[in-house]
């Protein structure tokens, strides 16, 4: 039973430990009456930094395979994680996809990341049938930084 309790212990210590890393900046030097006095200083990465660089290192292309969608392929966590945005891949891509409903194995199509406004991406929106009521992207699709922050929604 002790040793249980004691893995359960280790366990939480080796969890709190992986959640609480910082990113350390270069020790600050600070000069207190004639003395020199290092201080450590420790900077946490801006949410917003963050999320700006996970959405650059996303894919600007996609290449369709054997069954997809121009829906589906906007609905994938990679792409836009919203398939009524799906409009923004056929607009970016008219010169290849004469008709939205028919789409090939092997085509490659650009991935539209920045660029586009709110209202253009409301009215792809509404062009793909979202509800009057939430031509809005929702908090979990993947559009560009300022564009979330316009919105109101976290990091």
């Amino acid at each position: 039973m002790k040793k249980l309790i004691l893995l359960a212990i280790a366990l939480c210590l080796v969890f709190a430990w992986g959640c609480s890393k910082k990113v350390k900046t270069e020790p600050e030097v600070v000069v207190v009456e004639e003395k020199e006095v290092i201080v450590e200083t420790a900077v946490v990465a801006d949410p917003m930094d963050v999320y700006k660089a996970e959405y650059d290192a996303l894919p600007v292309s996609h290449t369709v395979t054997k069954g997809e969608c121009l829906w589906w392929i906007s609905e994938y966590k990679h792409v836009y994680n919203d398939p009524f945005m799906w409009p923004m891949i056929y607009k970016a891509n008219r010169a290849q996809i004469k008709n939205p409903d028919l789409i090939y194995p092997g085509q490659q199509f650009d991935v539209p990341r920045y660029g586009f406004d709110l209202e253009e991406v409301k009215a792809s929106r509404k062009d793909a049938g979202a509800p009057w009521k939430a031509l809005e992207p929702g908090q979990d699709a993947m559009i560009p930084a300022e564009m979330r922050a316009a919105l109101g929604y976290s990091f």
